[in-house]
């Protein structure tokens, strides 16, 4: 009798929907960050602990700096993208192919970052500042922390390096510049031999620094189901990083070769804000902040004659909520942080 019944079990389970899915081979796609920053950190989560796998997807992440994650995407090279929101926004006015369905992060962890004798960002005037590229997300960050200082575009000289935040940090040692923005932990370590911080980007809540979840309408065509997998992951990610700060430490480190105690101080900061997004709305904010602090005045004259809901589409974070997907994923405590983001979302 008992071994009849172990057999029905084992039927049942067979062909259960849940073993059915568990025997669907997973779907490979690549994903694209382009910096060795915290911004990249949910990705490198969703991957170490198993949450893109949970939701169908076997995920290649590649590093390419900005503008090859937007190649890729073109070329179908790459599933998402995790742009930083302004250079989204720009693709977005040039190539209409594209849509931005997320948002994982609000603010960064950026310093100006000045050589030694340096003590004031009002000094920067007249000096050299490197950046990776004209136009790039630091290259704007710095436009609007020096605007806030009464320095205009054309009062410094810009020095593009080319390159990600290392190539940044080797300009300014260097003495090739005088000053750069730089991420965190990068600045931790010029701070300690005598290099000053001249303004925190996290000193103002008007200067956005998003990140968002990228994608060309060509592959959502072929797999609606794909933005909602990558949020789901990502989303639980998010979750596993507030709660399981040994695991958020150890997970980033495999992928950028950092000091643990300089990732448990960011690490700290991040958690102590609520830096990632938990409900990650594409936020009107957010855009609005990207037009403000926008130098390029050709860029500027796009991005106001462009209708962004074109491009921008929160709608699967609104089904997402009306299912109960957050409050199950975080607890029922979430419920104000939904209303509260929902009314702050780009409409």
């Amino acid at each position: 009798m008992k071994s009849r019944f172990a057999l029905a079990s084992l039927f049942l389970l067979a062909v259960s929907p849940i073993s059915k899915m568990a025997a669907q081979p997973l779907q490979k796609i690549t994903m694209v960050y382009p910096t060795r920053s915290a911004a990249s950190w949910p990705m490198f989560l969703a991957k170490e602990g198993g949450y893109y796998q949970k939701y169908g997807l076997d995920v290649n992440l590649v590093f390419a700096v900005h503008p090859g994650g937007v190649a890729m995407l073109v070329s179908g090279e790459g599933a998402e993208y995790n742009s930083s929101l302004e250079q989204a926004m720009q693709a977005a006015t040039k190539d209409g192919s594209f849509v931005i369905m997320g948002s994982s992060l609000n603010k960064g962890l950026f310093a100006l970052m000045g050589r030694k004798g340096l003590n004031d960002i009002k000094e920067v005037k007249g000096k050299t500042i490197a950046v990776s590229q004209i136009g790039d997300a630091p290259y704007n960050y710095t436009v609007a922390l020096l605007g806030k200082n009464g320095i205009g575009i054309r009062d410094v000289q810009w020095v593009p390096v080319g390159t990600d935040v290392n190539g940044r940090v080797a300009a300014l040692t260097t003495g090739r510049v005088d000053a750069t923005l730089l991420t965190a932990p990068s600045y931790f370590r010029l701070e300690e031999t005598g290099y000053k911080v001249l303004a925190d980007l996290a000193d103002h809540d008007d200067i956005f620094a998003s990140t968002t979840y990228m994608f060309s309408k060509a592959t959502i065509q072929k797999n609606p189901k794909l933005p909602d997998q990558i949020i789901r992951a990502q989303a639980e990610a998010i979750k596993r990083f507030y709660d399981d700060k040994a695991f958020a430490l150890k997970t980033y480190i495999t992928y950028d070769k950092q000091k643990e105690e300089d990732m448990a101080r960011i690490y700290d900061r991040y958690s102590k804000t609520n830096g990632f997004e938990r409900i990650p709305f594409v936020l009107a904010g957010a855009i609005s902040s990207v037009i403000a602090q926008q130098a390029d005045q050709t860029i500027l004259a796009q991005f106001k004659a462009y209708d962004f809901h074109k491009v921008i589409d929160n709608s699967v974070i609104d089904r997402l909520i009306k299912e109960g997907f957050f409050e199950k994923t975080f607890g029922p405590g979430i419920k104000a942080e939904e209303d509260k983001k929902s009314k702050l979302a780009f409409r």
